[in-house]
């Protein structure tokens, strides 16, 4: 494994040097003004309304469920079906979810806070080497608007980092896809790299297993099981040949040997399914109900597959599998947050964005 980057020294790390100048050279009297010989990076993560209401729901709801990449049942059924039954049923109760989780104090969702701030403290790393900006796949802050923001800094070169350590097409795919339709506009394209899935990278494992040992050493209790849990999709999209579920197993295994435990004490589950299709297996929902049952009175789930904590993290995990345990027998319940901006997460995404910016800036 990696050496450990301690958190001070990350806050004491020197910004990367500078690139030399590019000459303009001579131009033309009525050359248009230009401006060139800077890179980018582009943090890009899923997205978040912009409101909890019905109709800053349903305009995010319509947008995420028309990603082909996130839905693949074919246009002629999935049409009548998202925009007669669900876009008419669903913003309302997930407004209601959104509420529980929502930073009242700037109006936004956490993900848009939290994502903001590690653009934030990646730029101090950084200094001004680079230049550093953050979008969502979904809702605001566009992609495309930020790539142009990016180019009109004088950026010809931008690396793409979709905040996802596992890929899948429905999260780093689309990402992608977004900032290659807003390239598909331009004449005078920037050069672009994307940074890789980091799923078994050391830094990043070894950062998700520190944050476990430090949210367990705040408990007033040990744990008899820990759950990793991710985000699922579809099993027919692990069938086509999206490796999601494969890096998901791998990062669960290598967390759980980092911490030394065993496949019993530490187990993977998948959250979140929607509509009727088989998803990744094991739910996480009826794992943590079945654990209750048979007699498990204390756990504590961690999602390590979100780089900031969410509704689904925030709502679903801390709350409703929450009330699933406790509602069924069990008595102790932890959720432990995602590396978020934190020191640890910050260790991750710097380091990511370092290996990658080799080569453009020294």
């Amino acid at each position: 494994m990696n050496e450990r980057v301690e958190p001070a020294t990350l806050a004491a790390r020197q910004p990367l040097a500078p690139q030399a100048p590019v000459s303009a050279g001579t131009l033309p009297t009525d050359h248009p003004p230009v401006r060139w010989g800077r890179v980018g990076v582009l943090l890009m993560n899923l997205g978040t309304p912009e409101g909890t209401t019905y109709w800053p729901m349903r305009r995010y709801l319509k947008e995420f469920l028309s990603d082909r990449r996130v839905i693949e049942v074919p246009r002629l059924i999935w049409w009548p079906l998202l925009n007669l039954v669900i876009l008419s049923k669903r913003p309302g109760p997930k407004g209601r979810d959104y509420a529980s989780v929502w930073n009242n104090e700037l109006d936004e969702g956490p993900l848009k806070t939290i994502t903001r701030g590690q653009r934030d403290r990646l730029q101090a790393a950084l200094g001004d080497s680079v230049v550093v900006d953050w979008a969502m796949r979904y809702g605001k802050p566009e992609v495309s608007l930020r790539i142009q923001a990016l180019l009109d800094q004088g950026c010809d070169r931008i690396l793409l980092v979709p905040l996802y350590p596992q890929y899948a097409a429905a999260t780093s795919a689309t990402a992608c896809d977004q900032a290659f339709k807003a390239l598909m506009q331009m004449r005078w394209q920037p050069t672009v790299r994307v940074s890789p899935p980091y799923h078994d990278d050391p830094v990043y494992i070894d950062a998700v297993a520190r944050s476990i040992r430090e949210g367990l050493a705040k408990l007033d209790f040990e744990p008899e099981v820990i759950l990793t849990s991710f985000h699922g999709v579809p099993k027919s999209y692990l069938l086509k040949g999206d490796p999601y579920h494969c890096q998901c197993v791998k990062t669960g295994r290598l967390i759980r040997e980092a911490l030394g435990y065993g496949p019993d004490k530490m187990r993977t589950t998948f959250q979140s399914r929607f509509g009727n299709e088989e998803w990744l297996k094991p739910y996480t929902d009826e794992t943590v109900q079945a654990l209750a049952k048979s007699g498990v009175k204390r756990m504590a789930i961690v999602a390590p597959g979100f780089t900031a904590d969410c509704l689904e993290t925030l709502e679903e995990l801390d709350g409703e599998n929450r009330h699933y345990f406790e509602e069924n027998g069990g008595e102790k319940f932890a959720y432990i947050p995602c590396l978020n901006d934190g020191d640890l997460g910050m260790e991750v995404i710097e380091h990511v964005v370092r290996r990658e910016l080799r080569g453009w800036v020294e």
